[in-house]
């Protein structure tokens, strides 16, 4: 089969190339699944579990990628929930290979069943940035009916996800980014938008909820603005400084197969729509996760055709 590899950390995205992969083995309560479509995090190669497995030890060439949408293939020993010919999507392991390959092994209960009406494009753009909204805005935001929440990076692939999930619950969003995101931000239902360039984030006051994906300063600024009782969340860093009368918690998205149920569901009944920059096929995997290729959005990455 042929896959995205990397072989030497220090070369960067020089070091990605498309080859020749064995066919993968499936374990114990495994699926194996034949790849339709994949996304992508563009900081993997700066992840441990990228180059190593669980003990440590080196396990490259690997394969990067960790969203996926396909068709269940074959079933490991033990394997229940799912059968082959089924159409599914999900998350890979951080640590295995992963999902820009023709075929890849991944855990059973790291997938979902995929509706027949949802595109594989469109639910391998669900799993990391819908579940990553999903945790950061309800399991550690706590974000309730009638409060307000920050979102900075309202218009990326997290952030879009997480602005209409805040506003299916009737919370107050307010989004962040640059000037020529402002009208996506609104498109998306934000109820008010700063621009980091030219505005100050101080202007958004006081909020309930911090939902941070940028990092830097802009989240040591954001810690400011938390009210009394109310919560930072990040994915990239704890701030310096937490919030004075809140919490911060930093926090690393896990797979759940409810809440990707329930995605897929929303996006069926048209109340959640991910944003999908850029659809590549496999070939051009390298050159998608350089900064100059990348489109506002989502970039997916087509790699068999149903």
């Amino acid at each position: 089969m042929q896959a995205i590899t990397v072989r030497d950390r220090s070369a960067g995205l020089a070091g990605m190339a498309l080859m020749d992969m064995p066919y993968p083995h499936a374990a114990e309560n495994d699926v194996i699944v034949r790849v339709h479509a994949a996304g992508f995090t563009t900081g993997e190669l700066d992840w441990p579990g990228t180059w190593t497995d669980r003990a440590g030890r080196d396990r490259t060439p690997s394969v990067p990628g960790h969203e996926l949408s396909g068709v269940v293939v074959e079933l490991g020993f033990g394997t229940t929930g799912l059968s082959v010919g089924q159409r599914v999507f999900g998350l890979a392991d951080w640590t295995r290979n992963g999902t820009l390959s023709e075929y890849t092994a991944v855990e059973a209960r790291n997938l979902a069943p995929l509706p027949v009406d949802i595109e594989h494009e469109v639910a391998a753009a669900l799993p990391i940035s819908g579940l990553t909204a999903w945790q950061g805005l309800f399991d550690h935001g706590r974000l309730t009916t009638g409060q307000t929440v920050l979102i900075n990076g309202a218009t990326g692939g997290v952030g879009s996800i997480a602005v209409q999930l805040a506003r299916e619950i009737g919370a107050r969003v307010i989004g962040t980014g640059r000037a020529n995101d402002r009208d996506r931000a609104v498109a998306l239902g934000v109820d008010a938008f700063i621009d980091l360039e030219t505005e100050k984030l101080e202007d958004a006051g006081e909020v309930d909820v911090v939902f941070d994906v940028i990092g830097g300063d802009v989240l040591e600024r954001s810690a400011t603005l938390v009210r009394a009782g109310g919560t930072l969340v990040t994915i990239t860093m704890l701030p310096k400084a937490p919030p004075q009368d809140g919490r911060a918690v930093f926090f690393v998205v896990e797979p759940d197969r409810a809440r990707l149920t329930e995605l897929a569901q929303r996006v069926r009944d048209g109340r959640l729509r991910p944003n999908i920059g850029a659809v590549r096929p496999l070939a051009e995997a390298p050159a998608a996760f350089a900064p100059e290729n990348r489109p506002p959005g989502k970039t997916i990455i087509r790699v068999t055709k149903d």
